[in-house]
């Protein structure tokens, strides 16, 4: 717990204080449920749209294509516009918690709207898992006209999806994945007030972003080759995230989604070597 004799007041020693905890719980649980909102409209629309059959047993979503005379630009765009109340929804459970530490430590070290400095630090981590959708969008795009193109490629699709998830269920293990998900643990601890005001949260928020999509970029490459936009792999996916960071034992409960994630990525395997998938990606 943070004391306030560790910051300096000028309050006698016995009279209780009273810390505003610069960021409001409920402005975190309205966006956290506005983005759940959004996501849920936003997949509903996209199921409108359709997905189409693919040669292998599975289907591919309209997300990945664009609409007639559509620029890249704009479809960009738009699927910017599908993937950020996703990730909001996805990261807010495990970012709450920083960002309500980091506006108190703030708050305790007396800086002036601390609520102002913890949103320039959310609009960082923000912006960098909007530069992972600029970058997903792209190659995305560019791997379902492929499998458009080439039957071959599109039968093997499922068989590359499953590999995914056992790879990604297998970096749970290595201590490169222990060393990333420390330092997404240790970081409401870590994030200290620094000087320079917003820009200095705004870097500060950067910086926690590469660190989170660097722990977790396996478990979202799960729900993206599983199901892009499907409600019960984006849950499952943000309770494996939320837990590995936030309980006493993220370790073990690290190890533990790992080892959930190969065996549905050998499940998967098994099932499209019988013809028995049924995707869309």
């Amino acid at each position: 717990m943070l004391r306030l004799s560790n910051v300096g007041t000028t309050a006698s020693a016995g009279a209780p204080q009273r810390v505003s905890p610069g960021v409001r719980p409920g402005v975190l649980a309205l966006a956290f449920v506005a983005s759940v909102a959004v996501t849920v409209l936003g997949g509903d629309a996209i199921a409108l749209m359709g997905a189409m059959p693919m040669p292998g047993y599975w289907t591919l979503s309209m997300v990945w294509m664009r609409m007639g005379g559509q620029g890249w630009l704009a479809a960009a765009g738009g699927f910017l516009v599908m993937w950020m109340p996703m990730m909001a929804a996805m990261m807010l459970p495990s970012l709450g918690p920083v960002l309500s530490r980091y506006g108190r430590t703030l708050a305790c070290a007396g800086v002036r709207r601390p609520g102002r400095m913890a949103a320039a630090a959310a609009l960082g981590y923000f912006l960098v898992w909007a530069t992972v959708g600029v970058a997903i969008y792209p190659l995305g795009a560019a791997l379902a006209q492929a499998a458009m193109g080439h039957r071959w490629l599109a039968r093997m699709a499922p068989f590359a999806a499953a590999a995914v998830v056992v790879l990604a269920g297998a970096l749970q293990f290595t201590a490169w994945k222990a060393r990333r998900l420390a330092c997404c643990r240790s970081a409401p601890g870590a994030m200290a007030p620094p000087p320079g005001g917003m820009a200095a949260g705004l870097r500060r928020g950067l910086r926690l972003g590469l660190y989170c999509a660097c722990c977790c970029g396996n478990l979202m490459a799960i729900s993206l080759v599983a199901g892009m936009m499907d409600l019960r792999i984006m849950a499952a996916v943000t309770l494996a995230i939320t837990a590995e960071r936030l309980l006493p034992a993220g370790e073990r409960v690290a190890r533990g989604v790992g080892l959930l994630a190969v065996g549905v990525g050998v499940l998967l395997i098994v099932r499209a070597i019988s013809g028995g998938w049924r995707l869309s990606l």
